[in-house]
């Protein structure tokens, strides 16, 4: 079978069974994100649609590996009208596996108006790199099996929805056999219906000689036109004939009706891929909940092998200790039922930025009225957190610079104010930002920890009054971190907290410690005192990728908000305000 996740912990962990964010951005990181159709929406700037998600699979892949197989990973792109590839999703790595059948969906906005080209590349993931998230994952560092490409009519269009491709090198290079890629597509289900089951297992058979089994469970879902497709798998039990698996999370899109049959595959991992399957059984959501009613157990089934001419009942049980019917409400729920988002802008003062007066800083103001790195960030940045800002008043703050009392602020209001930090709008902003380069020297170090803190003091504050308020701190940085850790600290107190930090890196700087901070390499933030963060709240923008073309500013900036506001609500189960 040899279907397993290896970016984290050698392939035993879960996959495809957590809560996603409903119009938010699951793990493949393609999902139709709400917060961006919102922004094009209001614009008016959105043609007629439809939302697919894509099942990959492939077969007769090439092996480059010399003491076992290929560790294939597909990475999806839509190719824009300039011949750039935008980058629309990665499925996860599979070990050893030569035939892989991907369960990472990758979801794809189809305009029926447009000929949109995707492009397929598949690599095979460098064994050093296995316990790195995918997203992380350098492209240049792994190596190249092959590539097709289509139109998504030309996938849409099939009877079944369901095309193969023969994989090639790039450009069409060679004639060296290198397997096929085969593509589904499918519509996405408009729903907020899920369910959250707990399966256990007893007695199962044991499949190891001198240990017990390490078993997990795979579920699929029978597609109308014939075969499965993969959803889900749980986490790995290591040595455990009765294992508990911790809940899964299935959406609507995921088993499309209660009626719709699963098939349920208990393996034994191996670390080899070769996974020996130690029985299955087909059951319909409908019937898995009447078995948690029931409180007993069902027979596995071993199929047909070898000796073993037909299917057979084993002792080998499986139960349902928990079934959970939720709605998994979207980021625009939320948004339209009155929940307020409040952003906070904090500006980089220090001197790694470079003096004002010279063309090569940062903060240099033109006379002929070019915009500077900053002002250029702001302007851009300030255009979609605008359109989210609640009343369009920001907080907002400069750091690192030395103030006109002559003393070097880590925190201080851009406006130059004693009392008052807010001010009106992206002009606000501008103005107050053009005015403090006059009345402040830049200095140092760079400390993010103060305005952090400040933030995190403004969100807290507002718990005592409403939980229908969210906060997003902008910081615009050149990226030279003075103390990472102090950084670290107060990021993790206010992980607790409605609030998200928007990190946006102007400039060539290394940018090495804001990834640190940003957490996707799937390792949660730990302060000096051992607290872990409860979730990831920060992400960083290197605004010369989106200046590259390699993002929209819009979709850069708002690629993790919804996830993150979910997270947050749903761990507290905050409703939207509409909902009893």
């Amino acid at each position: 079978m040899g279907n397993c996740l290896s970016d984290v912990k050698g392939g035993k962990q879960a996959v495809g069974g957590r809560p996603q964010a409903v119009g938010g951005v699951g793990d493949g990181g393609a999902a139709l994100n709400d917060a961006v159709d919102y922004f094009y929406r209001a614009k008016g700037e959105h043609a007629l649609f439809s939302q697919i998600e894509l099942s990959l699979s492939a077969s007769n892949l090439l092996d480059l590996d010399l003491v076992s197989k290929s560790d294939p990973m597909a990475v999806v792109y839509m190719k824009k009208s300039d011949g750039k590839l935008e980058e629309l999703g990665r499925t996860e790595v599979i070990m050893n596996n030569l035939d892989p059948i991907w369960i990472q969906k990758i979801n794809v906005t189809y305009h029926f108006e447009t000929v949109q080209r995707l492009v397929f590349h598949v690599y095979d993931v460098d064994t050093k790199f296995h316990n790195l998230p995918v997203k992380t994952l350098k492209l240049k560092d792994q190596d190249f099996l092959g590539e097709v490409t289509c139109a998504v009519s030309e996938i849409v269009t099939k009877r079944d929805r369901s095309l193969t491709l023969n994989l090639h090198n790039r450009e069409g290079r060679g004639l060296r056999k290198l397997g096929t890629l085969t593509v589904r597509a499918e519509e996405t289900v408009a729903s907020r219906n899920a369910i959250e089951i707990t399966f256990r297992c007893k007695a199962l058979e044991n499949k190891e000689v001198f240990s017990k089994s390490d078993p997990f469970l795979r579920i699929s879902r029978a597609a109308e036109m014939g075969g499965s497709i993969p959803i889900c798998k749980t986490e790995v039990v290591n040595n455990n004939l009765n294992p508990s698996w911790k809940p899964v999370c299935l959406t609507m899109q995921q088993f499309v009706s209660k009626e719709t049959p699963l098939v349920i595959e208990c393996f034994d991992f191996n670390n080899s891929g070769n996974h020996v399957l130690i029985g299955k059984l087909q059951k319909s959501v409908a019937e898995l909940q009447a078995l948690h009613q029931s409180v007993a157990g069902a027979n596995l089934i071993s199929p047909p092998s070898g000796w073993q001419h037909h299917e057979k009942v084993m002792q080998s049980k499986i139960f349902v200790d928990s079934f959970v019917e939720k709605q998994l409400y979207s980021f625009l729920d939320y948004i339209s039922s009155g929940f307020e988002l409040n952003f906070m802008v904090a500006v980089d003062f220090t001197a790694s930025n470079g003096n004002p007066r010279s063309p090569d800083s940062l903060h240099y103001i033109d006379p002929s009225g070019r915009l500077n790195a900053y002002q250029q960030a702001i302007m851009e940045v300030g255009e979609v957190i605008q359109f989210y800002d609640s009343d369009r008043r920001f907080p907002a703050w400069g750091f690192g610079g030395k103030v006109p009392s002559g003393s070097v602020s880590h925190c201080f209001n851009l406006n130059g104010s004693p009392s008052e930090f807010e001010v009106e709008g992206l002009d606000g902003i501008m103005a107050a930002y053009t005015s403090a380069l006059h009345n402040v020297a830049l200095s140092g170090p760079t400390l993010f920890g103060q305005v952090i803190n400040k933030a995190a003091d403004i969100a807290g504050y507002s718990l005592s009054s409403s939980h229908a308020k969210y906060y997003v701190l902008l910081i615009i940085t050149d990226g030279v971190v003075s103390d990472l850790q102090e950084t670290i600290n107060s990021v993790v107190r206010a992980s607790d907290l409605p609030l998200s930090i928007l990190i946006v890196g102007v400039g060539n700087a290394d940018f090495k410690a804001m990834e640190i901070l940003d957490a996707d390499n799937g390792h949660r933030l730990e302060s000096n005192t051992g607290r872990i963060a409860t979730r990831d709240i920060v992400q960083f923008v290197p605004m010369r990728e989106v200046h590259g073309g390699q993002m929209s500013v819009v979709q850069a900036l708002l690629e993790e908000l919804p996830s993150q506001f979910l997270s947050y609500v749903r761990c507290r189960d905050i409703k939207p305000l509409n909902v009893d």
